[in-house]
């Protein structure tokens, strides 16, 4: 059991080292969207802009704006072959 909740933190350490590495100046308010985005979808899950949408209830333009940056940031890639629009975090 304790092996479990190290491996959520490890979860969490990594999107921190991730961030921090990349040297990007993100707002708070950016940063604790990666970090919502970052606990439920983790390095491996793909997602797409209405699951951004709905998770941090923004609308389509601030949704595609925040994924871009992310993207920008190489903080998330775009992935192929799940169609267009799919992102995931990077490692």
């Amino acid at each position: 059991m304790n092996e479990e909740k190290v491996d959520i933190q490890d979860g969490k350490v990594d999107i921190e080292s991730v961030l921090s590495q990349k040297g990007s100046d993100f707002s708070v308010k950016t940063t604790i969207h990666i970090h919502r985005l970052f606990e439920k979808f983790g390095f491996d899950e793909v997602f797409e802009r209405s699951a951004v949408m709905e998770l941090l209830e923004l609308k389509g333009s601030g949704a595609s704006k925040l994924l871009s940056n992310l993207v920008q940031a190489d903080i998330i890639e775009p992935v192929s072959g799940h169609g267009k629009g799919k992102y995931k975090f990077k490692k």
